[in-house]
């Protein structure tokens, strides 16, 4: 959901502000229809502002938009700011027509002022320079992404199943920094207790999922039955959980006891609750199951948590790959995915089918570095068809940036080993940021 709220001083031209007010809200109802409530008659004194507050307070904005039809000081917009905490906030101004005569609109300069009274006030915020043309809606469109998944996050729960294994420590989380920074809670489960969920779950309830996995992969009567039971049996748990605390992701501490006390993987149990709306990441990785909810909020599809395993800096390309967690979507439409065994451990069971071809946006919330501060890591490529490289989801990315970049910037920032793939454009990420306040890496 989209707010708009128009503002302006009297003293300028008040009918051309009008007719720019009344063209930006065409474009924007053109776009979001019921989804924008817009305040269409120009806030120029404290009592439309108040009326105007009246008709927007406590309404799940991602994004308001306030739209700088003439010069106004900055009181406007950090009333709005306070008044309505925790929405994030667009500037819009737009280009004066310099055919000499008067200033007509002094747009620009109104959203300086009020861009100076919010970083003063550590208010997050972004800006629009332009006229309204549907090419500015799509930007528009890119900051509510954002303010989307920001929202989503916000009073949200993480869950993390054990704890991460030894020596993987881009998969340890800072639970009071992201209570502050997102206003999210970590939520841990015990893994003992959630094995024992999943050796509780009924048998109908895991011959159904069998069934319904069956028709997705070519191969699962090839399996170990028992074994395959064994990780849709921990999908089933997974589910009671997401569904009985309202977890918005999961991060699972896989190895080595799943295997061991289990007898299975659990790789295809986190890639149906990805599938299914809840990105779910191994090794008990929370920053990165964080960093699935955004990527699924701004791209509006699953989003799959790989490794880089393999650089090729002459073909400027690289190989990201997991054992076989994946989201089916992501599946190459050339080729009929199927079920296979963990590498290591040989035993089922993991989805296995490269990743489709598309524009895909690299993505990560890391406590890299010395400080231990947050950052978002956010690169961009081109997925490309290509053979799989390795048993399990993996696929081929030609990066945009040159690969020995990418390189020298993982190592020399020492950055996670897991990276957030999203297919589509990585705008709406960079709108994260700025709404954040959160620096970039970029690969």
């Amino acid at each position: 959901m989209l707010g708009f709220l128009p503002i302006a001083r009297t003293t300028f031209d008040i009918p051309f502000a009008e007719q720019k007010t009344a063209d930006a809200l065409t474009h924007l109802r053109a776009a979001f229809g019921d989804d924008l409530i817009a305040i269409s008659e120009l806030v120029t004194d404290s009592d439309g502002l108040n009326r105007a507050v009246a008709t927007l307070r406590g309404l799940p904005f991602d994004l308001l938009i306030v739209f700088q039809a003439t010069f106004a000081d900055s009181s406007v917009v950090t009333a709005l700011a306070e008044q309505l905490p925790n929405v994030p906030l667009l500037l819009w101004a737009l280009p004066e027509p310099q055919v000499g005569g008067r200033l007509r609109l002094n747009s620009f300069c109104g959203i300086n002022l009020a861009a100076f009274a919010l970083k003063r006030r550590n208010i997050r915020y972004t800006y629009l320079y332009t006229d309204p043309t549907a090419a500015a809606v799509e930007t528009v469109n890119a900051a509510a992404k954002a303010g989307r998944a920001l929202r989503l996050l916000r009073g949200s729960r993480i869950g993390v199943v054990g704890q991460h294994p030894a020596g993987f420590e881009p998969c340890a989380y800072d639970a009071d920094g992201l209570q502050m920074l997102f206003g999210t809670e970590v939520y841990p489960y015990d893994l003992e207790a959630v094995f024992a969920k999943a050796d509780a779950v009924s048998a109908e309830r895991v011959t159904a999922q069998v069934e319904a996995v069956r028709g997705r992969l070519s191969n699962l009567d090839s399996l170990n039955a028992a074994q395959v039971r064994g990780t849709l049996s921990f999908y089933e748990a997974a589910r009671d959980l997401v569904g009985g605390d309202g977890l918005k992701a999961l991060a699972v501490r896989c190895w080595p006891e799943t295997f061991l006390k289990r007898d299975c993987a659990i790789c295809a149990a986190s890639s149906l609750l990805t599938e299914s709306g809840t990105p779910a990441t191994c090794e008990a990785d929370v920053n990165g199951a964080v960093s699935g909810v955004i990527a699924a909020a701004v791209s509006g599809e699953p989003a799959f948590s790989a490794d880089l395993v393999g650089v090729d800096v002459a073909a400027n390309t690289g190989t990201f790959w997991h054992c076989g967690l994946a989201p089916l979507s992501m599946c190459d439409p050339e080729f009929t995915p199927r079920g296979a065994l963990h590498s290591n451990r040989q035993k089922p069971l993991l989805m296995e089918f490269p990743l489709k071809p598309g524009r895909v946006s690299i993505f990560r919330l890391t406590q890299a570095g010395a400080s231990g501060g947050y950052r978002l890591v956010i690169g961009t490529g081109e997925m490309l068809r290509a053979p799989m490289q390795f048993t399990g989801t993996s696929g081929l990315l030609k990066f945009d940036s040159p690969a020995q970049h990418v390189l020298d910037t993982i190592i020399g920032e020492g950055l996670d080993h897991h990276f957030t793939l999203l297919y589509g454009d990585s705008k709406p990420l960079e709108y994260v940021a700025a709404f954040t306040g959160l620096p970039v890496i970029r690969l």
